[in-house]
C-alpha cells in the first residue's frame, strides 16, 4: 500500500482558539490513524474575506497510507474534515452574495485540504490543492513550515519566490 503526504489547513476565530485547534490536531491524528509528521507554529491572522475576530491559523502534514482513487480518498478525508468541524460547533452554512462569491463566516474550527500528494482533485465539493492557498498569507506562512520540497517543484504556480 502506498504511503502519501496530505497537508491541512486550520483555523479557528471562535471560542478558545487555541483550544479548538488542539483538539482538531488530537482527532486529525486519531481519524486518519497516525501522528501528524509536521506541525507549524500557530499564529495569529486578522479573519479574511470578512470582518470578524481574529484566527489563529496553523498548518499540519500527515503521511498516511493512500485508499483508492485521489478522489475517493480525497472525499474521505474531506468527510473527516466536515466531521471534526461540527464536532467542534462548526454550523456549516455556505453562503453567497448577489454576484456568486462565497461569503465568509466566523467559525470554531475550519479544516481545508490543501495538498493530497501531488495529485491534482476537482470535483463538485473538492478541488485540492485548494485554489486560494496562494492568495492567503494564513495558510502560505505556516505551509512553508511543513512543506516537502518535492511538492514546490510539482506545484510552481503555488510555490512562487517569496516576492509575489
Amino acid at each position: 500500500m502506498a504511503f502519501i503526504n496530505v497537508y491541512f489547513g486550520l483555523g479557528s476565530n471562535v471560542g478558545d482558539r487555541l483550544r479548538n485547534i488542539g483538539t482538531a490536531v488530537r482527532m486529525l491524528d486519531e481519524a486518519l490513524g497516525s501522528p501528524h509528521t509536521a506541525l507549524s507554529r500557530i499564529m495569529e491572522t486578522e479573519a479574511w474575506g470578512f470582518e470578524g475576530a481574529d484566527f489563529l491559523n496553523a498548518c499540519i502534514r500527515y503521511r498516511i497510507h493512500r485508499k483508492g482513487t485521489p478522489e475517493e480518498h480525497g472525499h474521505e478525508l474531506l468527510r473527516i474534515c466536515k466531521g471534526i468541524e461540527a464536532a467542534l460547533g462548526r454550523q456549516e452554512a455556505v453562503i453567497f452574495d448577489g454576484e456568486g462569491r462565497r461569503v465568509y463566516q466566523n467559525r470554531t474550527m475550519d479544516i481545508d485540504i490543501l495538498f493530497y500528494g501531488k495529485e491534482r482533485i476537482v470535483s463538485d465539493d473538492l478541488v485540492v490543492p485548494h485554489p486560494l492557498i496562494a492568495r492567503r498569507p494564513f495558510v502560505m506562512v505556516p505551509l512553508l513550515e511543513v512543506v516537502r520540497p518535492d511538492l514546490k517543484a510539482v506545484f510552481p504556480e503555488i510555490f512562487v519566490p517569496e516576492s509575489r
